[in-house]
């Protein structure tokens, strides 16, 4: 039998991916100390490999976040190495990288510090594209468009881009947010109509592979925008049927207050 070549031997920092649907499984969005708990758990189980508690620890960093324990999530990112001190083979995964890289960038967008954000959006890039993972290169583009001011419509097209050849539902998930969020970008400058498109394609995904939440911010932000084309009627319905599913989202009350507040009474 012949030994193996270079090309035979595993890239250490090139593993498969942990899966997302675990990772998805774990969090509540709508309760992150609860989340934080479970992924604590997972960083802590033993039985996991040093790469899938790395992968849990970022999402641990991520949770506390949202809860605004910045001191300790950085400390959590900060310790990620030490998971894979003495293993073989060496070398911290690309995939835990990027993920480090995504969640030390979120920390600092939170915090209003674009311009140091920036950097580590652009090395999660690199690293997730490293690691084979398009669902991270999409993380990374979408918050990209996000805080790199002057550059949104580059990385969310770069983004839409890369969702052409991709099949996996979870992944073109990506597409609503890039959709939405390049919207809101034409929105915000002037040209409400074009907004209008990308807005009706992140409704047309939502519907597909999106959450609940997901089709209706989506569709709230088309009725949004329907009111900036002076197209008020239309809009007014689309928001009384989103109230009509969720009578307490105060967005949509808002936009019906608005949209209404010119209305003759019954008295006049």
């Amino acid at each position: 039998m012949e030994a193996p070549t270079s090309r035979d031997r595993v890239d250490p920092v090139r593993l498969e991916p942990v899966d997302q649907a675990l990772i998805d499984r774990l969090w509540d969005f709508g309760d992150a100390a609860a989340s934080a708990e479970r992924f604590r758990s997972a960083v802590d189980d033993r039985a996991g490999s040093p790469h899938e508690r790395a992968v849990m620890a970022t999402q641990l960093a991520r949770a506390l976040g949202l809860q605004g324990l910045d001191d300790e999530a950085t400390a959590v990112l900060d310790d990620v190495a030490a998971f894979f001190e003495g293993e073989v083979p060496t070398g911290i995964p690309s995939e835990v990288r990027a993920r480090v890289a995504i969640e030390r960038g979120r920390l600092l967008a939170a915090d209003h510090r674009p311009a140091e954000a920036v950097p580590e959006f652009t090395l999660a890039v690199r690293e997730a594209a490293q690691a084979g993972s398009a669902f991270l290169v999409l993380d990374a583009l979408h918050m990209l468009a996000l805080n790199d001011a002057g550059h949104e419509e580059e990385w969310a097209a770069e983004g839409i881009d890369l969702l052409e050849d991709r099949r996996d539902p979870r992944t073109l998930r990506w597409g609503i947010a890039l959709h939405h969020n390049l919207g809101w970008v034409k929105h915000d400058g002037g040209r409400a109509a074009a907004a209008l498109v990308e807005f009706e394609r992140a409704v047309e995904l939502a519907d597909r592979y999106g959450s609940p939440e997901q089709q209706q911010v989506a569709r709230w932000s088309v009725g949004r925008c329907l009111r900036t084309l002076g197209r008020t009627d239309e809009a007014l319905d689309l928001q009384r049927s989103l109230a009509d599913l969720r009578p307490d989202d105060p967005y949509v009350q808002a936009e019906i207050e608005a949209l209404t507040a010119g209305e003759p009474t019954i008295e006049a």
